[in-house]
């Protein structure tokens, strides 16, 4: 006899229930777990590459695109194309070592200086040539006519660390305001570039304040540049004390001819006047290389 089938009508006996190992929570991303590293960062994409590439051209294209118009009459044409495309060059060169803002700032500096050389060339009819900007060389401009006498030769090139340093000291005003140490640094920098130019020897601005001054100086001049070529060595040093004793040698050799004499013949006032601006240039950047001077503290690196 059989039993009679009490299971109600659509039931089904349960599931059993997984083993709670079965189950795995998955883990929380990022380094928040003790013990599990986490995974490394992306490497960068081609276009983040580009655009950190593109970044400081673009603000230094921006950059000259406003201030071409004030400068255009100085820098028309060619020049200013030159100029330009060189000065883009060398932030994106300065760029691979302090990064593009400090590159930025340092080329603008640069600028400001040979263009107090630019507008004191015009203002003495002297015809000039292109800003060129030479990567891990600085900036240059040059002469295509010559300075009649000795006298012009030491204002052209006592302009450029004149109204360097005042760009440079500019560079305070900002720092006063955010206390943003990336201001002093730049204004540091500034001042010892434009204190640099006043070393006694061609054919830096100092070397051309000498012309009327005391053209002997020339010599020690050389001599303090042949000294740190063996103490800091570094290429521009060494092409600095290359054209240096070319120089020296080509115009002590002819300042005893009669056109010699007549170029160097500067009167007593003009010689005052040069040796006023130079002295007062070297005490103040000196003071100023002290004031902004930033201590490196190596812990942090």
């Amino acid at each position: 006899m059989s039993t009679p089938d009490r299971t109600p009508s659509g039931w089904l006996p349960p599931v059993p229930a997984p083993h709670p190992t079965a189950v795995r929570e998955p883990l929380p991303e990022g380094p928040s777990l003790p013990g599990v590293p986490s995974d490394p960062p992306p490497p960068p994409s081609r276009r983040e590459q580009f655009n950190r590439i593109l970044g400081p051209v673009v603000l230094a294209a921006a950059f000259l695109l406003k201030f071409a118009k004030g400068f255009f009459i100085l820098l028309k044409g060619a020049k200013f194309l030159t100029t330009s495309a060189s000065m883009l060059v060398s932030i994106a060169a300065y760029s691979l070592i302090w990064g593009w803002t400090f590159a930025l700032g340092f080329v603008v500096l640069l600028f400001i200086h040979e263009m107090g050389h630019a507008v004191q060339m015009r203002r003495e009819g002297i015809k000039t040539s292109p800003i060129v900007f030479v990567p891990f060389m600085g900036a240059v401009i040059a002469m295509k006519d010559l300075p009649k006498d000795a006298a012009v030769e030491a204002r052209v090139g006592l302009a450029g660390p004149v109204i360097g340093s005042l760009g440079a000291a500019l560079c305070l005003v900002p720092y006063a305001l955010t206390g943003d140490e990336f201001w002093r640094a730049l204004a540091f920098v500034g001042f010892f570039l434009n204190l640099f130019n006043l070393a006694p020897v061609t054919p830096l601005d100092g070397g051309r304040a000498m012309a009327a001054l005391t053209p002997w100086m020339w010599f020690v001049g050389l001599g303090l540049v042949f000294v740190m070529v063996f103490t800091f060595p570094s290429p521009i040093l060494i092409l600095i004390a290359l054209i240096g004793s070319f120089d020296v040698y080509t115009r002590w050799k002819r300042r005893n001819g009669p056109e010699g004499r007549a170029y160097y013949k500067v009167s007593r006032g003009v010689r005052a006047r040069v040796a006023l601006v130079y002295v007062t240039l070297l005490v103040s950047l000196a003071a100023g290389i002290d004031a902004t001077f930033l201590e490196r503290d190596f812990d942090d690196v």
